[in-house]
Formats: C-alpha cells, structure tokens, sequence
C-alpha cells in the first residue's frame, strides 16, 4: 500500500495538530487543577478510554471500506448480557470461556452485518442502523427486561478489569494488544493493505483481482469481534448489565475515528490518528468535569469537533486526491 505524498503529509501534520491541542488542553486544565497532571489521572483517562480504542480498531476497518457500523453499541451490549447470564447460570465457568464466548458472539453479530452487506448490496447504515435495533431488542428478550446487578456478575468477569500487570490495569493491556494486532493487520498483512484498496476506489480493487466481498465481510467480521470483547470488558467493569448499556454509544467510537483522521470517504486513516482521537475524547472526558463544564455542553462541544473533522477531511480529499494503492502492490489472483 502506498499513499499519495501529500496525503501522507497532510495526516502527519494532522497527528501533530491533534497531539499539540490535547497537550493544550492537558496544561490548561493541569495549570488550573494540578491533580489533573498526576499518574493517577492519567491512569483513569486510560482505563476510561481503553474499551473506546478497542471499539474504534474495529470501526476503523469498517470505514475504510466506505462502510460504517452503527450496531457495535448494541453488540456490545447484548454480547455484555449474554456473558453475564451465563456467568451466572454456570458459576464455575473458566475465564477463558467467557472471552472466547464474547469474541465468538460477537463475531458471529458482525459476520450478520457483512453478509447482509455482501450478499444483497445494501448500504450499510440501512444494515446496521436495523442490526442496531434487533441486537438492542434481542438484549431485552434475553434477559427478560431485568437487569445482570453487581452481586450476580461473576466475580471472574468483575476481576478481569480490575487486574493490574506491570503497574498498568489489564483494561490498558487489552487495548494495548488490540491496536497492536490491527497495526500489524494494516501495515503487514496484504488482508489489511487489500482494505485500504477497497475504500480508496472499490472499482478498481475489484478488476486488480482483490476479494473485496471477503474483505468487507472481514471488516465487520472484526469490528463485530471486538465489539463482544468490549462487552464483556464493559460489563466487568461497571459490574452490571441492562438492555441500555451503552446506549448511544456508537456515536462516540466514531466520533473517535474520525476526529483521529479515519475518512468517512474510505481508504484513508492511519492507527496512530484513530488512537489520537480516543485519547482526545477522553482527555476532554477527563477534563471538562474537573473545570466544571455541563454534560449538555459535553455534547455539544464532541458535535461541534466532529463537525470540524469531517469538513477537514473533505478539505483535504478535495485538495490532494488519493491514490491508495500503488500498481505494483496490486495482489493477483483475488485470493488470501
């Protein structure tokens, strides 16, 4: 995969831009409440933001391929409930189970995306917006409308968060192994170069002999995959699990994506953007509480930044063009 000179140029000086307004922001809200500058608070805002960066790996695969996946909140969600009743039905359960649960659950609810995708060509905002709705109700049919509380949450599920390694909570371990695998999936592997292909110009990825219905089942495959995982993490964490866990929340993970420079457009984002973008939100998370800032102005100030991002995005596509993938990386064959 190769990208356009000043494309790339354009996403580097973005990272940079990103990078020194969150440090702005860091010093500005540390120079009025220094507990905001301690280890402490920087290990909150990363445990805050863990699960957001293991949900935005998988969004991010999604919009590469001009896709997106408005279900992963309600996957979360309804894979969260599921681990939770069964950690409760089968007490001695192994952890590993539970997360080979959550990560199959999950899979199988993206591969529904995909293939729905795939097979009928439909958009997918038609696709996911109705697996939003399906996979939320099927939370409430599951669990009967009553909610998983603290006291009924396996203690392996509510421990799991709460472990440390090398100082560090296994929350911020998790993600640290999840961007590391989706880095090695972009930059290495021809599966992720071949979904760059795809979202810069899907035409010509399709006559280069690239699997593009493969790939785009991957994608939402993957995203659908660590979305269960989330849930599982999500549910350890708060100790509960109810038929609104989440709500709304799909809205944040590609918030994330796209103030980190993941284009709507598809073929364009880089992880080292989309991990910039988790930690911008949850360092303004992390500080508009400390400065005494509304929830509702919360809102409002993710909207407006996210406003800002895609008009930026779209600048910059206008402007330089993209060429996504360079002639002599082209895969022959149209085979993994």
């Amino acid at each position: 995969m190769t990208t356009h000179p000043l494309s790339a140029l354009a996403q580097v000086r973005r990272e940079w831009l990103l990078l020194a307004i969150i440090a702005v922001i860091v010093l500005a809200v540390g120079a009025r409440a220094p507990v905001f500058l301690t280890w402490r608070n920087a290990l909150d805002i990363g445990n805050d933001s863990a699960i957001l960066a293991i949900l935005v790996m998988g969004q991010m695969l999604v919009l590469l391929t001009r896709g997106v996946d408005l279900s992963v909140a309600s996957n979360l969600a309804l894979t969260g409930m599921l681990c939770a009743l069964a950690g409760r039905a089968w007490p001695g359960i192994p952890l590993v189970a539970l997360i080979a649960m959550a990560c199959a659950i999950g899979a199988a609810l993206g591969f529904v995306n995909g293939w729905l995708i795939m097979r009928f060509s439909l958009p997918s905002i038609v696709v996911t917006l109705g697996t939003l709705s399906l996979y939320r109700g099927a939370v409430f049919v599951a669990s009967g409308g009553a909610w998983v509380s603290d006291h009924e949450i396996h203690p392996l599920i509510k421990g799991l968060p709460r472990e440390t390694l090398l100082g560090l909570p296994m929350l911020i371990w998790f993600a640290a192994v999840v961007v590391g695998l989706t880095l090695w999936l972009l930059r290495w592997r021809r599966e992720g170069r071949e979904l760059y292909a795809y979202g810069g110009n899907p035409s010509a990825a399709l006559y280069a002999g690239i699997p593009v219905q493969r790939r785009l089942v991957m994608a939402y495959t993957v995203s659908g995959l660590l979305a269960g995982l989330a849930g599982l993490l999500w549910v350890g964490r708060y100790s509960i699990a109810f038929s609104e866990l989440a709500s709304g929340y799909e809205l944040t993970v590609i918030a994330a994506c796209v103030i980190g420079g993941v284009s709507i457009g598809g073929g364009v984002g880089t992880i080292g953007g989309a991990v910039l973008g988790v930690l911008f939100i949850g360092v303004v998370n992390g500080a508009l509480p400390v400065i005494q800032v509304s929830p509702f102005w919360q809102q409002a100030i993710a909207g407006a930044v996210i406003l800002i991002s895609v008009v930026l995005n779209a600048t910059a596509d206008r402007k330089q063009g993209r060429q996504i993938l360079d002639r002599s990386a082209v895969p022959q064959g149209g085979t993994a």
